[in-house]
């Protein structure tokens, strides 16, 4: 068995500023570089140059294409009067492209992937462009390598083999041995490359510019505007520092995936015009059955690397063509070259998944609504015939994703809905058209690789995974076990659909229950549900319940403040005592103002800080959840939006308020970028809101934290901490006791109330006493921000509250102990699924934690929804409900000082057993 790396190339994804000869890019505006005072001149040469080899290049179009077409013209018809077959025309075509240059072989590297479109033998013909094509000279080798390497050639490489491995349409890749003996892949950018691109690019951007102006029907297409959108990613298709910083990122997001592996870059000796990179040796993609695993499992896993690119990753490989690609021992996928890779942003991929999901359940009018948001470059030009439209292009829908999908073709599907668009004068955006470039031929080689495979379901199958639905297999198999496990939890749901919506619960908003429980007592660590069935329980009520439920001592204050009578509007001893525990566990000075739950919390800070400083806006951190108010929710739950450096105000939810949601300024954690743009907005912003340890990572950036409160100090600007969930739970007081940062205010909530409704306001006295009367209601209305609330501070809750954190205080312990039971449980966890070769990330840390299975570790919290795999975290809660334990659907889970050792083993128990019977259900990518 040949095993040989096979790296044929392709266009880079960043426009490049040409030369006139050299490959190395005229300096960058603020690289800090003084232009020689010859630069206008070499400009001005630069420019003529690159007209006159746009000339030439057209006038190369127009003679091999007339030329061509003539070939094919006297050669169609044989002797007998019958046409010749395809491999005549596959041939003349083959010889066209190569003769054509770079930009044009790109279209034979597609083409040697669709057999579907023509026989396999005239596929045949365009073999050689995967990584078979001339290479340049051994001369200009040496002077490319000599001017773009940062060393001689002897001090980069111990030996360097000066064949080259595999020659593609831009560069060629060669062997070397670096100095410690480590075996890489060179590839070099062929001499010429560069310049001859622009110029076909400007000769064809020409050509479709006359196309446009003298033939009408060409005219709907707008192909200049298509290209002109396209052609910087096809020009810069040359700097192999760029293309070395996608291969990376690419890398990263497939780290630690079962079957798929990205070769690591030497960057020390990456530059514009050669890559070094880890050598790999493997099976080309050309040549799947020697690649000693099973084809239907190869082509299923390289349909599953694509489909991942796309729907989480947000970067794709536009050439995920058999040059690209290497087999390896046991079925693992080597994927090369990065030069032309597709972007989608956080919008394009919640807009594309939103309509993939409406077409598989059938609602049409949803997915064409959704396919005009996500796909169409103009869309006012569909507006005014908008009902016409919707109609057609649901006709398609239906065919290619309910009647035909087993012969889906994403060709078909594209051509039929760029047909439509066009049809009313309106195109596809050149994201659609790189997706398709790159669906088209990843599916190409995906049937070439198991012509027997079905690409429909086998989207479905790995879609199913990521989906937020439940798919009705599953959802028959949980019908019969949990179902039958607890009817009468499930006639209750069902009875109380008449007369109550519970969005936290038996609604649950964004993250499905189907199967949620009805709880008749709860003790302890454990809860029994309306059916009789006792279950650990890890939701711990979402965070209150940190002593276990019905805990003796808050169940005895509760009671004796019941007898005494609910107090509410007036003062009473619970009041004080609660609001004194708080102020003491913040320090001195610190002033507190008591409300009902952590959402009003969060609204009393938030209007206190605007009173307090005289402005208006606020920031906050994106996925940082502060409660269902309108700022709240803003960036915080599902669907986020912009650059992750610089995200885009996005709304969670229908009926929140525009003019909120767009003057949130919205930040990311631990990003230093976050710190210069709050210093940027500084003369606007009230305050900065944020969860110091955001519960979905179980774990805080002391150095950000307190560059934030250095940056808010200087410039005014209040810091507030949102701890609902991590006061008192993490350590007495909260996150910022462990982080040693402390903010201007604090929100709380959850444990304070001792499992009752509670929030508070903790902080400095002279931003508490803003909520202070002055004695003046002319002045109070003028000057203070009112927060009061009838329920605040009342007896019956204030007493529970006082009574856990007293107990909290008199047992410091217990914060040790929560922590050496979530250390043992997190390994525990990690084991059990390392032991079945299962991708799983568990975050852990005081009391907190949360499972993903997930084969990556993303940093983000945006990416952290992406690539997870939700079918499965789903379906965990139930596996482990048979085995005697609640884990809240998709949510952070939590463990209280009630759990036993016993409690914790059953967990790690019943963990193992659910992931194995998961594994045989076929849950996990394998």
């Amino acid at each position: 068995m040949a095993f040989r790396i096979a790296h044929a190339l392709s266009p880079a994804a960043e426009p490049l500023v040409l030369g006139t000869g050299s490959n190395e890019p005229e300096p960058r505006p603020g690289s800090g570089h003084t232009p020689h005072p010859a630069a206008p001149r070499r400009a001005r040469a630069s420019s003529l140059y690159l007209t006159a080899a746009a000339v030439v290049e057209a006038g190369r179009l127009l003679w091999w294409t007339v030329y061509f077409m003539m070939r094919w013209g006297l050669g169609h018809v044989s002797r007998s009067g019958r046409p010749e077959p395809r491999l005549h025309l596959a041939a003349l075509l083959r010889g066209y492209l190569l003769r054509m240059g770079p930009l044009y072989m790109k279209a034979g590297q597609v083409l040697g992937t669709q057999s579907g479109l023509h026989s396999s033998e005239a596929a045949q013909e365009f073999r050689s462009f995967f990584s078979g094509l001339p290479p340049m000279s051994e001369a200009s080798l040496r002077r490319t390598l000599d001017r773009g390497l940062p060393v001689p050639v002897a001090e980069a490489f111990e030996s360097f083999a000066w064949q080259p491995v595999a020659v593609g349409s831009v560069a060629q890749v060669h062997r070397g041995v670096l100095a410690d003996g480590t075996e890489v892949a060179v590839k070099v950018v062929k001499s010429g490359v560069r310049q001859r691109l622009e110029a076909s690019t400007r000769a064809l951007g020409t050509f479709l510019a006359f196309a446009h102006a003298l033939c009408p029907p060409l005219r709907p297409y707008d192909m200049p505007g298509h290209f002109a959108e396209l052609r910087p990613l096809l020009v810069g298709q040359c700097d192999m520092r760029q293309e070395a910083a996608r291969q990376n990122e690419v890398a990263r997001n497939f780290r630690g995936h079962p079957f798929l592996h990205v070769p690591r870059t030497y960057e020390h000796l990456c530059t514009v015009d050669v890559l070094v990179m880890e050598y790999v040796d493997g099976v080309p993609g050309m040549d799947p059955g020697e690649a000693g695993h099973p084809r239907p499992s190869l082509a299923r896993r390289l349909q599953d690397v694509f489909y991942s690119m796309v729907f989480f990753h947000g970067r794709f490989h536009v050439d995920p063509h058999p040059g690209n690609i290497l087999f390896r021992p046991g079925g693992q996928i080597v994927l090369l070259d990065f030069g032309l890779v597709g972007t989608l942003s956080a919008d394009d991929k919640w807009n594309l998944s939103s309509f993939y999901y409406a077409c598989i359940r059938g609602q049409w009018q949803a997915a064409t609504e959704r396919f005009v948001r996500t796909f169409v470059a103009n869309p006012e030009r569909l507006a005014p015939h908008h009902e016409e439209y919707a109609e057609k292009l649901a006709t398609i829908l239906r065919r290619h994703f309910q009647v035909q999908t087993s012969r889906w073709s994403t060709m078909e599907f594209f051509g039929d809905a760029t047909r439509l668009l066009h049809g009313y004068g309106a195109r596809a955006s050149t994201r659609f058209s790189l997706l398709s470039l790159s669906l088209l031929t990843g599916e190409g080689f995906v049937t070439q690789t198991d012509p027997g495979i079905n690409l429909y379901d086998n989207a479905r199958r790995f879609t199913d995974l990521f989906s937020p639905y439940m798919s009705e297999t599953v959802r028959e198999k949980f019908e019969h076990e949990i179902g039958g496990l607890s009817p009468r939890s499930m006639a209750a749901r069902r009875d109380a659909a008449r007369y109550l919506v519970a969005p936290t619960h038996l609604d649950r908003y964004g993250l499905p229950s189907a199967f949620p429980l009805v709880i008749t007592k709860a003790e302890g660590a454990r809860i029994h549900d309306l059916d009789g069935n006792e279950f650990v329980d890890l939701s711990c009520g979402y965070g209150p319940h940190i002593l276990g439920y019905a805990h003796p001592g808050t169940s005895r204050a509760i009671g004796e403040a019941a007898v005494r009578g609910s107090v509410n509007a007036l003062g009473n001893p619970a009041e004080l005592q609660l609001a004194e525990l708080i102020a003491q566990a913040f320090g001195t000075g610190t002033k507190v103002i008591l409300g009902n739950s952590g959402t009003e919390a969060v609204q009393m800070a938030l209007r206190m800080a605007r009173a307090y400083t005289g402005r208006q806006r606020v920031a906050k951190f994106e996925g940082h959840y502060h409660g269902f108010s309108d700022q709240s929710l803003v960036s915080s739950l599902f669907r986020y939006s912009g650059d992750a450096r610089c995200p885009d105000p996005v709304a969670n939810s229908a009926g929140m308020q525009r003019t909120v949601v767009e003057e949130t300024l919205v930040l990311q954690y631990g990003d230093p970028a976050s710190l210069d743009r709050v210093a940027a907005h500084a003369r606007t912003l009230a305050c900065v809101i944020l969860e110091p340890m955001p519960v979905t990572t179980a774990a805080f950036d002391r150095s950000f934290l307190q560059q934030l409160q250095d940056v808010c100090t200087r410039e005014n600007i209040l810091v507030i901490y949102d701890e609902v969930i991590t006061g008192f739970r993490v350590r007495y007081g909260g996150a910022q006791h462990l982080a040693g940062v402390t903010p201007d205010l604090t929100c709380l909530g959850k444990i304070i109330g001792g499992g009752l409704p509670c929030g508070a306001v903790a902080g400095r006295p002279d931003v508490i006493d803003i909520a202070r009367t002055t004695g003046d209601p002319y002045l109070d209305i003028d000057t203070r921000a009112f927060v009061g609330g009838t329920m605040s501070g009342n007896s019956i809750t204030a007493a529970a509250g006082a009574a856990v954190l007293t107990h909290l205080k008199t047992h410091p312990g217990i914060y040790d102990e929560l922590q050496q039971k979530t250390e043992w449980l997190a390994q525990e966890l990690i084991t059990h699924a390392a032991n079945n070769g299962i991708p799983c990330n568990v975050a852990a840390a005081h009391s907190i934690f949360s499972i993903t299975f997930d084969h990556a570790a993303p940093r983000l919290i945006r990416d952290r929804l992406a690539g997870s795999n939700f079918k499965a975290n789903l379906a965990l809660s139930y596996y482990m409900r048979k085995h005697g334990v609640y884990v809240p659907e998709l949510h952070t889970m939590m463990l209280s000082a009630a759990h036993t050792a016993e409690d914790l083993q059953h967990v790690s128990s019943a963990f193992a057993h659910s992931i194995e019977e998961m594994k045989d259900d076929g849950f996990f990518t394998t």
